[in-house]
């Protein structure tokens, strides 16, 4: 039986307060995609509303925009799942091998406090499926609380797009928070690369995290060593 990945996007396509479009950030989700599909493995992809997912325009832009993205931005079919993404209250979290949070600012202001999201995820952790995010999808794990009411990074080695990143990036003010700053002040054991902008994954048992865009493949591709260790899918 094939295994089953479920994508997580975002809904948001404006930072608050500010004339400023963000969204998902494509490539994180196409890097990750292309990996999967060469494996096989079934993919669906949610959103915290369900329905359009809009495409941050500075993904799209020349020096970012990698033949992956181009040709998913330029299939009718593939943008049609971004335009028609699942509800989590459809979504039947024993029917997936890994959940796979992608990033993008918009992530931030949807992506914390979805509850339903939340349950997806603690169920799927905790019988041992994969999960995992890229960049700023880290927002989604954040305020994930196990049965025994500990967080789920608390303890854990993670990584995810970096305050410095996001100075960089020239949004640190315009952002809702500082998710670096939050992720340690909840327990976990954050890493990053010396270099910003460099691609970085980090395995910490099922929980698998990325840096930044530029570490979407490689996130992808250590999720499917820890699927393809697995003798059995998680699915009874």
């Amino acid at each position: 039986m094939s295994k089953r990945i479920l994508h997580v996007v975002t809904n948001i396509g404006q930072y608050q307060n500010i004339q400023r479009p963000t969204g998902l950030w494509l490539g994180e989700l196409t890097h990750a995609f292309d990996e999967f599909e060469k494996m096989n493995y079934v993919q669906d992809i949610v959103s915290p509303k369900g329905g359009n997912s809009p495409i941050e325009p500075k993904s799209l832009e020349y020096f970012v925009a990698d033949n992956s993205v181009l040709a998913r931005k330029n299939d009718p079919k593939f943008m049609q799942l971004l335009e028609n993404t699942l509800k989590p209250i459809d979504v039947q979290w024993q029917d997936y091998d890994a959940i796979y949070y992608t990033g993008g600012h918009g992530v931030m202001w949807d992506f914390l406090n979805n509850a339903t999201l939340q349950e997806i995820t603690k169920n799927m952790y905790e019988h041992g499926a994969i999960v995992a995010s890229v960049c700023h999808g880290y927002c989604g794990l954040l305020n994930i609380k196990l049965s025994n009411n500990k967080r789920l990074i608390d303890g854990k080695k993670i990584t995810g797009f970096t305050w410095t990143e996001e100075i960089l990036a020239g949004v640190a003010k315009k952002v809702p928070y500082n998710a670096e700053k939050l992720a340690k002040e909840y327990g976990a054991d954050f890493t990053k690369k010396f270099i910003p902008f460099m691609p970085h994954v980090v395995r910490d048992g099922n929980l698998i995290t990325g840096e930044n865009p530029f570490s979407a493949r490689v996130t992808a591709l250590s999720m499917i060593q820890a699927l393809e260790e697995k003798d059995n899918p998680i699915r009874g």
